[in-house]
């Protein structure tokens, strides 16, 4: 169980992990930040909002019996930048940390993104293409290519390599600085850069796993919706 007491020096952690039809990856999810947590004398609380997935999540979350852990059911305004924001307002720790259920963001590094949020900055990224970072080879080009495309559309706002990314840490009080958050479709870590006026920005390397189980939430739609979003980011900031 991560430590009820934090060690000197270390912020304690509210960990959001927003979920759909995320049953067959969370056992091993929940082992690993379990195992990082204990080795690096971590205090955090997992929270897991999930979208009424049915798919046996509440029945495993139940059955594991860890105090650290708590599932949060959502039924309305469903998606996954909603529940982030829920999971924000629930959320009673020092630092808020957002990854994936699917096992793309590496447990291991949350360490290092702690550590740069106490070096001073005031948003951190997991980042895939700073030094050090890197996908799986069999990502895909067309992925690879999507991601390239998305990443330089967000230009205008940010210059951080990877701001597509969904492992990201901030403070509380950076997240206090917005004056309102209404992000459409999925790049919840893009609307808090730009809203919270992130300048302080550093990434953190990370290799970013193909996911191995279950189905991507990624499609068309979603794509459509990143367009709607970089112009309500547009209209804020310009």
């Amino acid at each position: 169980m991560p430590h009820a007491e934090t060690l000197p020096g270390k912020p304690s952690l509210s960990i959001i992990v927003p979920t759909f039809q995320e049953a067959e990856n969370l056992p091993e999810l929940i082992d690993r930040i379990e195992r990082v947590c204990d080795e690096h004398g971590l205090k955090a609380k997992l929270l897991i909002m999930d979208d009424d997935s049915r798919d046996g999540t509440a029945e495993l979350i139940a059955a594991l019996q860890k105090p650290w852990v708590r599932l949060v059911v959502r039924t309305e305004n469903r998606g996954l930048s909603a529940a982030v924001l829920d999971g924000f307002r629930l959320a009673q720790h020092d630092v808020l940390l957002v990854m994936d259920a699917d096992l793309s963001h590496p447990p291991e590094q949350i360490p290092e993104l702690l550590d740069a949020l106490c070096a001073g900055a005031d948003f951190v990224i997991g980042s895939r293409y700073v030094a050090g970072g890197s996908t799986d080879e069999d990502w895909g080009f067309l992925r690879w290519l999507n991601s390239k495309a998305a990443t330089l559309l967000a230009r205008p706002f940010t210059s951080a390599k990877d701001p597509m990314s969904g492992f990201f840490a901030l403070r509380r009080e950076t997240l206090a600085r917005a004056a309102s958050l209404n992000p459409i479709g999925y790049k919840i870590g893009l609307e808090i850069l730009v809203k919270c006026g992130c300048r302080n920005v550093r990434e953190a390397p990370i290799h970013f796993s193909q996911r191995r189980r279950g189905k991507s939430k990624l499609s068309l739609r979603e794509q459509l919706r990143y367009l709607q979003h970089l112009r309500r980011l547009a209209v804020y900031k310009y």
